[in-house]
């Protein structure tokens, strides 16, 4: 079992910032990729970005790239999302989620594929 938290979410507006958290515990967090998926109003659930197991990969959404930015902490055993440049069209509510069998050349990037998720964070960026 993995237990996912996140943290940070809120209100912004256009072209400001903020920066996400998530608090893995349950597993040695060196061994888990984590990713960050979110899902709007009336849409479906899509993938932001992905960091693996080192922290040596990562991978974005065309949307984000740019303007995100995914980190980790294998110490603190927490992964970051940094949102630079928000645009109202990133408001969602944002999960982290962990995959448990991460690949050893690459990480992957579709929902169905990641094993445990957390509670989901709102972000609101106001235009």
């Amino acid at each position: 079992q993995v237990q996912l938290v996140e943290s940070g979410g809120g209100l912004v507006q256009a072209g400001g910032s903020l920066r996400l958290s998530c608090a893995a515990s349950g597993r040695t967090f060196s061994s888990l990729a984590l990713g960050w998926f979110r899902q709007a109003p009336g849409k479906e659930r899509e993938f932001v970005a992905v960091i693996s197991t080192s922290g040596v990969t990562t991978r974005y959404a065309d949307s984000v790239k740019g303007r995100f930015t995914i980190s980790r902490d294998n110490a603190k055993n927490t992964v970051f999302l940094q949102m630079n440049a928000l645009k109202a069209e990133d408001t969602a509510v944002y999960y982290c989620a962990a995959d448990v069998w991460p690949l050893s050349w690459s990480v992957r990037v579709s929902i169905n594929e990641y094993d445990y998720w957390g509670q989901g964070i709102q972000v609101t960026v106001s235009s």
